[in-house]
């Protein structure tokens, strides 16, 4: 099989670090046992790996002031967060223009059940950037109530300024959320301050680890009703479930193996640095920018400034729409993705709805050789359109 240059990380990188295939492949030989229902030594052993990569997302968020939750994925933390709290009629909830639908579906959702009023935070058209004096006029005219926000979107790359946005929020005693999703691992961030009530992450996309494994970052105050009942392996005997975090949160048997890869990446990270793996990430942006930015019959959509940016850019082709571009470009061995990204409102906010978008989305691992198969399956196209 022709190799594939693989421009779909955004939607879950790939390939891994080495370490991470290794470590999980022999920790789940040795030690693929369950986690806190058991009183042996693989049980122990599991149950140590475990609070070290608790331990590990802390370290890389300088908080060990807060707690780790683990979930199956970031959809799943995210509905945790947003169906657990407190709502009343009236109350305001503002969201980035570039929320998932892993947002804005649980939202919506909620609109059947409440009168909650959902805002999008001012962002300006032309620069895509947050503007700080529109929001904090925002939140004059309407109290926040609550602050949803995507770190980086999905869509366009737009890193938002979520120690801004959630500072402001908190003058109003705002509950916060952040979506790190797509930032996790890669932007490095200071989670320690009580502006940001939740974070999200998800382990297969910028921390390089396997899916299977994401959760949220907190503190032991403010929290959620569960959204999932179950065992938990402490309290047995008491049909609540424990107060304490993370058993609140965690019911059910926990991926040992996708914990593993977590921990190997969460491992390699701190060995190449995470500023290291920003400016890798950067320098493709750039490239991606300029590769694209060579054939006149593609328009960029959104920012092309790299430190406003992950290294996600969205295009669209003359003439043809994305489904079509992306079926020649995988005719051609380069994987994207494309149409809305599940982010409709991301679409509808830079034009691009209903079609949506080609998406590129680079990685640490892209090659110089991805580069050249991707201009080529470029070329390929801008000469028979």
């Amino acid at each position: 099989m022709p190799a594939i240059a693989y421009f779909d990380n955004a939607a879950t990188t790939f390939p891994k670090p080495e370490s991470v295939y290794t470590y999980m492949d022999s920790y789940y030989r040795s030690y693929g046992v369950n986690v806190g229902r058991g009183q042996n030594k693989l049980a122990y052993k599991a149950t140590g790996m475990i609070d070290e990569t608790r331990q590990l997302l802390l370290k890389l968020f300088y908080c060990q002031n807060k707690k780790i939750v683990f979930s199956p994925s970031s959809t799943e933390a995210l509905n945790v967060l947003i169906q657990g709290q407190e709502y009343f009629d009236g109350c305001n909830i503002y969201i980035s223009p570039f929320e998932h639908n892993s947002v804005t579906r649980v939202l919506h959702h909620l609109e059947s059940q409440y009168k909650i009023k959902v805002h999008q935070l001012s962002v300006d058209r032309k620069t895509l950037s947050y503007d700080a004096e529109k929001i904090r006029t925002q939140f004059l005219k309407n109290k926040p109530n609550f602050v949803m926000v995507s770190h980086a979107s999905n869509v366009c790359g737009l890193i938002a300024p979520i120690e801004m946005i959630c500072s402001l929020a908190k003058q109003y005693e705002a509950t916060t959320i952040v979506d790190m999703s797509q930032t996790a691992g890669l932007i490095n961030t200071d989670l320690s301050s009580n502006d940001i009530d939740f974070a999200v992450f998800a382990g297969h996309k910028t921390l390089y680890g396997p899916f299977g494994i994401s959760g949220f970052i907190t503190k032991d105050s403010k929290l959620p009703k569960p959204l999932i009942y179950g065992g938990t392996g402490i309290e047995s005997a008491n049909q609540d479930l424990p107060a304490q975090l993370p058993a609140r949160f965690e019911a059910g048997s926990v991926n040992v193996a996708a914990l593993a890869g977590l921990n190997a990446s969460l491992k390699w990270i701190s060995e190449i640095g995470i500023s290291e793996l920003f400016k890798k990430e950067q320098i493709n942006h750039q490239r991606l920018i300029e590769t694209l930015s060579a054939h006149s019959n593609i328009q960029i959509i959104g920012s092309e400034n790299a430190r406003q940016s992950i290294g996600i850019v969205s295009c669209v082709f003359d003439g043809y729409s994305p489904d079509s571009i992306g079926q020649v470009l995988s005719e051609n061995n380069v994987a994207t993705r494309t149409g809305l990204h599940c982010s409709p409102f991301a679409h509808k906010f830079l034009g691009t709805f209903p079609a949506g978008t080609v998406r590129f989305s680079a990685s640490y691992f892209t090659t110089e050789d991805d580069f050249v198969q991707l201009n080529g399956a470029l070329d390929f196209i801008e000469e028979n359109s």
